[in-house]
């Protein structure tokens, strides 16, 4: 009997501090109004001092079993993404693992900057159907005000920090229809941020650094063309689809896959005003986010994109 992988729950989780487009313009030579026009991004979360990824991922992971009223222990797999781990090792999953009390299964991270997320659900989605897994928790966590050069001007006005959680468990139902995960090195030099340690630098400081107009060039065709795989894969139409929940890096974006789609932005959860790009937690947020405003319903057809360093690119179609 075929298995499919089951949403059922979600979670999140925003840090308190509120860090405004005025904020930043104090520190560097910008406007509220340059950087809404260029990005739809008012404001971003900031992480506090005492948090880090993995306690982030706790809250909304926690959230996420609340919600499917499982126990933690039932979780046989745990994926999260980050870019902004606490350890370069034990992994983040393994520290979320323990933060959870779980002590069986297998917890582990993957780097796959903003496409995280997608690539996390892509990995459960085989797990569940080859029947490896039977509960999969799928974490985005991200503190890149830490890696963020606030005197840069091009990058510093883009990122916000958060977590965002999404629990799946085999079911003779349709859930996850399909996931599709690309990538390409050669793009590494428009959108990286360095590891000056472990390049022998002791004292360096590893900051995001990003060529936007060349990311966005790519970006745009790159997601026109996983919107079409995806229905192709699926023979579906695009009027097939219910709901878009891309990453959350920049409205212009967001609105160019809106449009490929034919899809009236009311369509379209859109977060990126008040959290900005949290790279691997942003779909997962807003996805979240839209689930528990009732937005999305249950039966519905939802795509979830993203596109990120690497170059990286992803979609998950999901019956909800």
């Amino acid at each position: 009997m075929t298995q499919y992988a089951k949403v059922i729950g979600t979670g999140g989780y925003l840090p308190e501090e509120i860090r405004t487009n005025e904020h930043i313009s104090e520190k560097v030579d910008t406007s509220d109004t340059w950087i809404f026009e260029r990005t739809g991004i008012k404001s971003r979360r900031i992480a506090a001092k005492h948090e880090t990824t993995s306690s982030m991922a706790e809250v909304a992971a926690r959230q996420a079993i609340e919600m499917a009223g499982i126990a933690a222990d039932d979780i046989d797999l745990i994926i999260v993404a980050t870019g902004t781990p606490e350890n370069v090792y034990p992994g983040t999953g393994c520290v979320l693992q323990h933060r959870l009390g779980i002590k069986k299964g297998v917890a582990f991270d993957i780097q796959a900057a903003c496409s995280g997320s997608i690539f996390g659900l892509d990995i459960a989605n085989n797990y569940i159907k080859s029947g490896a897994a039977k509960t999969v928790l799928v974490v985005g966590t991200e503190i890149n005000s830490r890696i963020t050069d606030w005197t840069d001007r091009g990058t510093c006005i883009l990122f916000g920090d958060g977590a965002g959680a999404v629990l799946l468990q085999a079911s003779d139902e349709q859930g996850i229809l399909s996931t599709h995960i690309h990538s390409d090195g050669q793009y590494e030099d428009l959108l990286n941020c360095p590891n000056p340690q472990a390049m022998g630098d002791a004292d360096g400081v590893g900051y995001i650094s990003m060529k936007g107009n060349e990311v966005f060039k790519v970006a745009v065709n790159t997601l026109g063309r996983i919107v079409d795989e995806t229905l192709a894969a699926n023979n579906m139409q695009k009027s097939d689809i219910d709901w878009l929940v891309p990453h959350q890096a920049n409205i212009r974006i967001i609105a160019a896959t809106a449009k490929k789609l034919k899809m009236s932005m009311d369509h379209v959860v859109v977060t990126v005003e008040e959290q900005g790009n949290t790279s691997s937690a942003s779909v997962l947020l807003a996805f979240n986010e839209a689930v528990r405003d009732g937005r999305i319903q249950r039966g519905q057809t939802v795509l979830l994109e993203a596109f990120g360093a690497g170059f990286t690119w992803g979609s998950a179609l999901i019956r909800y």
